[in-house]
């Protein structure tokens, strides 16, 4: 909300009061953010623009594509398939019967080798839910009513209002149904963002100068704990990408979890897919220092339907 030419921000932070007169001086960029910002952009809320704008108020690097370019090159999936998986609203016998396993295992992979170094603004629709627990990650939702979102189609695509509100009604639902499909999660659930904005209230300018303060706070700098968390999730998702990729192995149930080097890897495999493969394709990823593992084994003919 704006009083005056303060800003007070309720977040799951508390309040956050924000110094500055809209439309005034520019940010200082000396001071130092936070390496990983992830801006969920609703449609047709400026998200680009906006990510642009904070991205070089920052210095960061601003990425989006490079996410799907990254998933591709590692995990051997087309960027045109994840652009679908990503998109395109699946059909109900795809929620059903479609393993959305190696598509999700493929994105936290490329997003958290993307985000090696830090120093990123993520647009895009998919970032907060791909670096889950790390604290040195700002989660910020740009919205706007429906009536604003209706004017940028219309100026967007010169659709008339009835026209321009059913095409942005089935982005949004095509879009709830596939993150429902992929992360088992609502995009507009709030609780899953640290910051939300109002862009037809606050303005492009506006939002980029909140979510800059923002950054500035003591929450989101990262410790030597929070980027260990984040080396950790880093080393499980190369060994989940690893496993995913081996024929034998991505029908198997195996859960991975990763401290320090140490690998922990559980589940279901079979005779025809013995523990010994698993580890040795494990001890094969850069990083790996040791192997834990918690495995029931089951006959081969049992197949999938023991699980």
């Amino acid at each position: 909300m704006i009083f005056g030419k303060l800003v007070f921000l309720r977040t799951r932070i508390g309040i956050l009061r924000l110094a500055f007169e809209v439309g005034g001086p520019g940010i200082r960029k000396e001071e130092k953010g936070i390496p990983i910002v992830t801006i969920y952009r609703g449609a047709f809320t400026a998200g680009e623009e906006i990510a642009k704008s904070v991205a070089r108020s920052l210095g960061y690097r601003c990425v989006s594509r490079e996410v799907l370019i990254e998933a591709s090159r590692r995990c051997g999936i087309s960027e045109a398939k994840l652009n679908e998986v990503l998109e395109k609203d699946p059909h109900w016998w795809e929620r059903w019967l479609q393993n959305m396993r190696p598509y999700r295992v493929a994105l936290q992979t490329a997003m958290c080798e993307v985000a090696q170094g830090g120093n990123i603004v993520y647009h895009g629709h998919i970032g907060h839910e791909l670096l889950p627990g790390i604290r040195h990650v700002l989660k910020v939702m740009l919205t706007a009513p429906l009536e604003f979102r209706i004017k940028q189609v219309q100026s967007q695509q010169g659709l008339d209002e009835a026209k321009a509100r059913r095409y942005i009604d089935h982005v949004d639902e095509a879009r709830t149904r596939r993150l429902l499909t992929l992360f088992g999660t609502d995009w507009r659930d709030i609780t899953r963002y640290d910051l939300a904005l109002n862009v037809a209230q606050v303005g492009i300018e506006g939002a980029t100068r909140v979510i800059v303060e923002a950054a500035r706070l003591e929450r989101y700098q990262p410790t030597a704990a929070s980027e260990q968390d984040f080396q950790n999730l880093t080393l499980a998702s190369r060994v989940q990408a690893a496993l995913v990729m081996s024929p034998a192995i991505r029908s198997l149930g195996i859960t991975v979890q990763a401290e320090k080097g140490e690998v922990h890897v559980s589940g279901i495999c079979t005779y025809s897919v013995p523990e010994e493969e698993i580890v040795s394709l494990v001890k094969s990823i850069p990083g790996v220092t040791r192997v834990v593992t918690d495995f029931t084994v089951i006959p081969a003919d049992m197949g999938e339907g023991y699980y």
